[in-house]
């Protein structure tokens, strides 16, 4: 019976995984896009400690979800161009 709890966590986060690498494929947001991001890097850290790599998955959270994607997160908020900025000027 557990086999059966396992294969059913396996596929649900492995549709999780797929359905959120293609969303930072097709969004057009840049934000969007790093959610998506960071909600994939998650789910594979999930599959590693569904394979009982736990530190593997561990340094999957703290490597590229705490250092990668926060870099990503502050140069898409840096680089952001307000649209209801007016120009002073010219």
């Amino acid at each position: 019976m557990i086999g059966l709890y396992e294969t059913i966590a396996f596929v649900l986060f492995a549709a999780v995984t797929v359905a959120s690498s293609w969303g930072v494929v097709l969004v057009r947001d840049v934000w969007h896009s790093a959610l998506f991001l960071s909600v994939a890097l998650l789910s594979v850290a999930i599959h590693y400690v569904m394979l009982r790599a736990e530190f593997v998955a561990a340094m999957q959270i703290l490597v590229y979800v705490g250092g990668v994607l926060i870099l990503i997160t502050f140069a898409v908020m840096l680089t952001r161009k307000d649209e209801n900025l007016v120009e002073v000027g010219a």
